[in-house]
């Protein structure tokens, strides 16, 4: 059977300095896990690594670039304002907006990105331009309308029983709204909202015994492994997820998840191109239920 699916542990974690980034960085290093070369059409996702007194000059890029921050503190200058961003903090960056980022602690800074749609083959994707002012950061608040393309996700935030409106940071809306349903809890993080046209970012998690029966999807999507473990499926080959591993299934790859454990397990997914409205799920169950339906003996179709 043809593999639709990357699996990569922890422990191939590989960083190198992209190319691209070689006359206007410091410090910076980059595993590319899901890209071109890897199989994916859609997108590229990518864990990076910033040292204490790092940078990356200013620059653009034909894609959107979606980040997660995994530990450290990472200063982000755009040209809407210059935010630090800590643990647990996510921002939106648009086709060609120029932005800079720098490593101001004693600390190395680790995020997760993802580039959708990829940059072009065989072309140099970033362009160095002028720089932005050094200005002191503000912190990322998602009720201030200055941040208004970045925000922050917590364990409280995947509680269900803290989702009232008197313990929610913003008024209760789509965007703080969970998405609950087979022992799974879904929060959207980076989508339309914030300006994202390509692709989108959200936090899963699944609570002991939680699944997801066999199914496909017509996007790609990638998935950062960050607490617990989880047993998964990919093209009938199954495996066991643990933090810092990093999966991507492929459009029509079929793939099934299932805590066995007694604690919960929770990991950062990207979708790209954005889910449409309608059918961006395709569970083979249902299909099953309709074959045996047609397959009656008595003929009847229902």
């Amino acid at each position: 059977m043809q593999k639709y699916h990357i699996v990569k542990t922890a422990a191939d974690a590989d960083y190198k300095l992209p190319k691209a980034y070689e006359k206007i960085s410091k410090g910076y290093r980059v595993w590319s896990i899901v890209n071109r070369e890897t199989g994916s059409v859609h997108q590229e996702f990518n864990l990076c690594e910033l040292e204490p007194g790092g940078s990356i000059d200013t620059h653009l890029h034909t894609f959107e670039e979606s980040i997660y921050i995994l530990e450290g503190e990472l200063i982000c200058a755009t040209g809407d304002g210059t935010y630090l961003m800590k643990e647990g903090d996510y921002g939106f960056i648009q086709v060609a907006a120029p932005h800079a980022l720098r490593n101001e602690s004693n600390k190395t800074v680790r995020w997760a990105e993802s580039l959708a749609p990829q940059p072009r083959m065989g072309m140099d994707d970033v362009y160095p331009v002028t720089e932005l002012p050094k200005v002191n950061p503000i912190t990322v608040d998602a009720r201030d309308p200055r941040t208004r393309a970045f925000g922050h996700i917590s364990d409280a935030n995947m509680d269900p029983t803290k989702q009232s409106q008197d313990l929610l940071a913003l008024s209760a809306s789509m965007r703080t709204a969970l998405l609950v349903y087979s022992g799974i809890t879904v929060k959207m993080m980076i989508d339309s909202e914030l300006g994202a046209q390509l692709a989108t970012m959200f936090m899963v998690q699944y609570v002991p015994g939680g699944m997801a029966s066999p199914h496909d999807h017509p996007l790609e999507e990638a998935y950062l492994i960050l607490e617990g473990e989880v047993d998964s499926k990919f093209d009938g080959i199954h495996y066991l997820l643990k933090p810092g591993d990093v999966a991507w299934s492929g459009v029509g790859c079929i793939h099934e998840f299932k805590n066995n454990t007694n604690g919960i397990v929770r990991w950062l997914e990207t979708a790209t191109p954005q889910p449409s409205r309608r059918y961006s799920y395709r569970f083979l169950r249902d299909w099953k239920y309709f074959e045996e339906k047609l397959n009656k003996k008595d003929g009847s179709n229902g």
